[in-house]
């Protein structure tokens, strides 16, 4: 579910919009740890029991990827250096998750066998239309806020961001609704693992950009605060309901008047 903001960084990098990269990929880590993740028990009568451990780690280690890329962007040069350090950082978060994590459900959902020629025609077929969305898209982007008068960064964070989450809205919500709870989550904390880190280094490692510092580092060291909370929330109360839900919403909420204060001041 992570191609969209994959391709859209490799795309706006490439086109020297390093505003739309960096908006739509540390956007996407907040929309989907908090509008998602808050969405998520609005779907399930009575909510679901999320557990300390299996939100607590990933949630402070993107945190701390947050953190490095604000340090990393204050400069408002996003180079090739910065990118690698930022993939790397999503290989060593990927292997501390894979050894430091709760040990997996079983599936509930089976999955059909098929030919391997399928899947590699199946995965060939979807970057190539993920691909061209994400030229279409950018160009779109560019375009419209030429038209309105804002700031490239803020449509990708808010318009981009939603646009390339509803893959995670769509898999959590199919998954919560057939009992698997892990890979909902699993799949909310991965996308936002990968969005800070993999999806937001990949592209200035091919093409160098410069960004605004100011509101990449506005909304980094935002997106850390937000973490920090979600961490403490699920940890104190490890069911989550329309309630902590409901907290959540706020605060993506919470990103409107602060990026807008980062604007216009």
């Amino acid at each position: 579910t992570d191609l969209p903001e994959i391709a859209n960084s490799i795309i706006a990098s490439v086109s020297d919009h390093g505003d739309l990269n960096v908006g739509d990929s540390v956007g996407s880590t907040i929309t989907q740890v908090t509008l998602v993740l808050g969405l998520l028990p609005f779907f399930v009568r009575g909510g679901f029991t999320v557990g300390r451990s299996r939100v607590l780690l990933p949630s402070l280690i993107i945190a701390g990827q947050l953190a490095v890329v604000a340090f990393l962007l204050r400069d408002g040069q996003f180079s090739r250096i910065d990118g690698a350090v930022l993939i790397s950082l999503w290989v060593g978060g990927s292997f501390l998750l894979w050894r430091k994590g709760p040990v997996p459900s079983e599936p509930t959902i089976s999955v059909p066998s098929r030919r391997k020629s399928y899947h590699a025609a199946a995965t060939l077929l979807a970057l190539a239309i993920v691909g061209g969305g994400a030229t279409v898209a950018v160009i779109g982007f560019i375009e419209l806020s030429e038209l309105m008068g804002v700031p490239e960064f803020i449509i990708a964070f808010f318009g981009t961001a939603v646009g390339t989450s509803l893959p995670e809205l769509v898999v959590s919500v199919t998954a919560l609704r057939r009992g698997e709870r892990d890979l909902a989550i699993g799949d909310v904390l991965g996308a936002s693992l990968a969005d800070s880190s993999l999806s937001v280094g990949i592209g200035p490692l091919i093409a160098p950009t410069a960004i605004s510092s100011d509101l990449a580092v506005a909304s980094a060291l935002g997106g850390v605060g937000a973490l920090l909370i979600i961490a403490a929330l699920m940890s104190r109360f490890e069911r989550h309901t329309v309630w902590t839900g409901l907290a959540l919403l706020v605060l993506y909420a919470a990103f409107f008047p602060l990026l807008l204060m980062i604007e216009s001041g």
